[in-house]
């Protein structure tokens, strides 16, 4: 698959210290040209948050845009959505048989040994990272950094997915690295400037 070299995660927790609605944000990001959106909520799901993610979802479908679920196979076949696991989730295996061959299916690592075990999982696509320090994890694993980036980078042709503290600063070394993609939180959401933020990121 061919990813969208911007990949912006709608954390609910992020937004919420913000005070923007993930719809808002969704339709800011959608309006900027962003074409793959995860909708990332690690608290209970309760219906108001299913309507949000219903309504980000139908945005999305209507922009030509991926929408995509972390951690939870249920919300994404409700939605018809793609799905975005870790290391703590079902395995790729497990997701893989309820999504079925057609879903898309990214799986998130966080160092060479996890990255390598990921070859023989049936993802679409992997995340790697964080690779500089983040704050948008209570717990953070361990910095992979850009050296080893680039350096695992060479050992697949999967498209991959670079997380974890990135800024404008430093992202065309991500890309410069071999990353397809870029997964953006706090460097995006950072105020009440997302649709400045947005055009920003996007004309990078």
């Amino acid at each position: 698959m061919l990813l969208p070299r911007l990949y912006p995660i709608l954390d609910t927790a992020t937004l919420e210290r913000i005070g923007i609605s993930p719809i808002d944000a969704a339709e800011v990001l959608l309006e900027a040209g962003a074409r793959i959106l995860q909708f990332r909520h690690k608290a209970h799901w309760s219906r108001q948050r299913f309507d949000q993610a219903e309504r980000v979802s139908l945005a999305c479908r209507h922009a030509g845009a991926l929408f995509v679920i972390n951690d939870r196979a249920d919300i994404a076949l409700l939605l018809n959505a793609a799905l975005h696991i870790g290391q703590d989730d079902l395995s790729p295996t497990d997701a893989r048989r309820l999504i079925g061959p057609d879903g898309v299916l990214g799986f998130s690592t966080h160092n060479e040994a996890q990255f390598r075990a990921a070859f023989d999982e049936p993802a679409d696509y992997l995340a790697l990272g964080p690779i500089f320090n983040t704050g948008s994890k209570a717990n953070p694993d361990p910095v992979v950094g850009i050296d080893d980036l680039c350096r695992l980078r060479k050992l697949t042709d999967r498209p991959l997915v670079a997380i974890g503290g990135i800024t404008l600063d430093n992202a065309p070394a991500i890309y410069k690295a071999g990353a397809d993609s870029i997964a953006i939180i706090s460097a995006l959401f950072t105020g009440s400037r997302l649709r400045e933020r947005a055009a920003e990121w996007m004309a990078l």
